[in-house]
């Protein structure tokens, strides 16, 4: 056999977390490069509970490049796609034409089948875009020999949020100044073992697909809210100052209050908007009035939610408050299902409510409100890569 002929398929797989904002991304001031029209910051989540797992394998003999997403086949003319894998050729290319010996790049020129696989809702406000196209471009890399410093902004052409995707613990967007987005690029605040306390927890409310997307959400309140520039203007560079500042005192009611925030400012940007757009419903309200009024029981903040595009709650605590806030969530939202069912994740104790903590929250249960909860942290490793070279029989 020809030794050309003796691998004739690549493969890589890889893992991507999810991030979940605490400064909202919302909004582009160019719809080509996804630049930003204001910083965001986010927190990395576990891969243990919510990651996108993509392989990507490239021979010579496929005939076309292919994409299947949650074992369906998709487009694979998406123009951000085209644009992911445009550039990860492109500067494979580039390595190989300076005279790079260390990168195997004999394989750019061959055609790649794609098969990314969420285990979490896709589409229902859990950011399932940034892991995937996080995911697809770190895979890419890994395949063609690009180097890492260069992914976070190709991964940003796929899904802004995805450049904040390929790191771990604290990580900012920065809003940049270059014309070209070259300086538009995500970095670290700080890694995950920096605040270990820190547990999150996700509320699935609803598995099902947004109405509205956050592409045509975000050109639509670009285009007709007010609000929308006010807050790129004015609020966010001083409430990004801040937040990198609480994150880096640990001071988790600083933290919960500015995460509440600017979640409540994103959806109000959200009604701004004409026609105005719905993300929460009635469960995610409830959610809301929950947190609020737990806090004010104890005359402090213990838990803080976010909402990104979607009715699905993700909740900030400390490991202190965590099993007697998920026992509130249980009571105040009689799940279903019990057990394991409704709590997915890192395991919680069980926790004994007070009739006082009941009597002062004062609301009306809302039974199956909640379909489950996913239990989990911060991550700090970001993507597991295993590679594979397959011989022909």
């Amino acid at each position: 056999m020809p030794e050309n002929d003796k691998q004739s398929l690549s493969m890589v797989t890889c893992t991507a977390p999810v991030n979940i904002a605490v400064i909202k991304y919302w909004g582009k001031r160019d719809e080509d490069l996804i630049l930003p029209i204001n910083s965001s910051l986010s927190v990395t989540l576990h891969q243990d509970q919510l990651k996108t797992t993509t392989t990507v394998a490239c021979s010579r003999n496929f005939q076309q490049d292919r994409i299947w997403l949650n074992g369906k086949e998709e487009d694979i003319s998406n123009p951000r796609l085209q644009s992911c894998l445009q550039e990860i050729r492109r500067f494979s290319r580039k390595r190989r034409n300076t005279g790079d010996s260390t990168s195997d790049v004999s394989g750019v020129s061959h055609k790649v089948h794609i098969c990314s696989v969420n285990n979490f809702p896709t589409a229902a406000g859990l950011a399932s875009s940034a892991s995937g196209y996080a995911c697809l471009v770190y895979t890419l890399s890994q395949l063609f020999g690009v180097e890492s410093e260069q992914l976070s902004a190709v991964a940003r052409q796929g899904s802004g949020s995805a450049c904040r995707s390929l790191y771990g613990g604290f990580v900012q967007w920065k809003l940049g100044e270059q014309l070209d987005g070259k300086d538009s690029l995500a970095e670290q605040v700080e890694s995950e073992s920096y605040w270990p306390e820190l547990r999150v927890l996700t509320l699935v409310v609803s598995a099902e697909q947004k109405s509205v997307g956050s592409t045509s959400g975000m050109h639509a309140s670009v285009e007709t809210s007010q609000l929308l520039k006010y807050r790129a203007d004015v609020v966010v560079p001083s409430r990004m100052e801040e937040m990198i500042r609480v994150i880096r005192e640990r001071d988790f009611p600083a933290f919960g209050e500015l995460t509440m925030k600017d979640s409540n400012q994103f959806h109000a940007i959200c009604l701004d908007t004409y026609p105005p757009i719905f993300y929460l419903n009635n469960t995610s309200h409830r959610i809301i009035s929950l947190v609020h009024r737990y806090n004010q029981y104890y005359g402090e903040t213990r838990v803080a939610y976010t909402f990104d595009a979607g009715p699905n709650a993700v909740i900030y605590t400390l490991q202190d408050h965590l099993s007697e806030f998920v026992q509130v969530v249980r009571h105040f939202f009689p799940p279903e299902v019990s057990g394991e069912e409704f709590v997915k994740g890192l395991p919680v104790c069980s926790a004994d409510l007070s009739e006082e903590l009941k009597r002062d929250i004062n609301m009306e249960p809302t039974p199956k409100g909640i379909r489950y909860i996913i239990s989990t942290k911060e991550q700090d490793i970001i993507v597991v890569v295993i590679n594979y070279n397959i011989m022909p029989l």
